[in-house]
């Protein structure tokens, strides 16, 4: 049977209610027979795939490599993963360098088939590793088809922790954040600030990014989000922004009885949900 997420209800209010059982409803999900398969046959196979091409021509264990990395959309580019894993990542033009997206480059290192000591695909804690990252990106994306916002956020608090803790945070934590789309959606909304910002010179969208940070969070660099309280901050503003843009719906607190107001009980509303943001 296709394990379907409990997901009772949207917004900030169903993130907490939902998140209070991810870590049992998460346990269930690895137990589920089609994941079982999946993870156990990575285990079992993945120290024959000795190099890029041998991964990338075992659909299956492609599927798990590039779902631990958050990746599972890209399984039918065969031919541009292999490139990505060829070529490693200790050349600075390599091609997992030149990309934005930070999650191949970690993708390339962690495998490590272009790299001076060669694949890793047959030590253990890499293989244990891999398969429980798979299983928590897989969680999120099962959630995600029924909340796109929850998946945004489980996403959001996990990533942000590794930019957070980086070694170049200050430098480049925002660059990093602009190469990761739904991470970006959460900070953006976040902070108040709309898409078409999307379309500003990069070094301009650092500096709006940086000077709404210390407004909002007292601190404009992204190393903020070290601090747990910060990022349910971030969390409680993302889901309060993206109903306010969208309106107040059924899952919204205090919607039932706004709705039974006059004709400007929209204007009310609307008025609601400011305050409490």
């Amino acid at each position: 049977m296709t394990f379907t997420p409990i997901v009772p209800f949207g917004g900030y209010l169903g993130w907490r209610v939902f998140d209070n059982t991810a870590e049992r409803q998460l346990s269930a999900f690895s137990d589920s027979p089609q994941v079982v398969r999946d993870v156990d046959y990575f285990r079992e196979n993945i120290a024959s795939a000795t190099t890029a091409e041998d991964l990338v021509s075992d659909r299956r264990l492609l599927r798990v490599a590039l779902g631990a990395y958050g990746l599972s959309e890209e399984i039918n580019k065969q031919a541009f993963v292999q490139r990505i894993l060829e070529e490693g990542t200790e050349q600075r033009d390599s091609f997992a360098n030149r990309l934005n997206d930070p999650r191949w480059r970690a993708f390339a290192e962690d495998f490590g088939y272009g790299n001076a000591f060669g694949a890793r695909v047959d030590s253990t804690t890499f293989r244990e590793r891999t398969a429980n990252n798979y299983l928590e990106r897989a969680f999120e994306e099962r959630v995600g088809e029924v909340n796109t916002n929850f998946r945004l956020a489980l996403n959001f608090r996990r990533e942000i922790a590794r930019i957070a803790e980086g070694p170049s945070v200050d430098n480049a934590g925002w660059f990093q954040i602009f190469g990761q789309p739904p991470l970006r959606a959460v900070v953006e909304t976040a902070l108040g600030l709309p898409s078409s910002i999307g379309t500003a010179d990069i070094d301009q969208q650092r500096d709006l990014f940086e000077r709404r940070s210390q407004q909002v969070f007292g601190n404009s660099s992204p190393a903020v989000f070290k601090d747990p309280v910060k990022v349910e901050d971030a969390l409680r503003r993302f889901f309060l922004q993206t109903e306010i843009q969208n309106g107040p719906s059924a899952t919204t607190p205090g919607f039932a009885a706004l709705s039974i107001l006059s004709p400007g009980a929209g204007q009310s509303a609307n008025l609601f949900l400011s305050l409490v943001s």
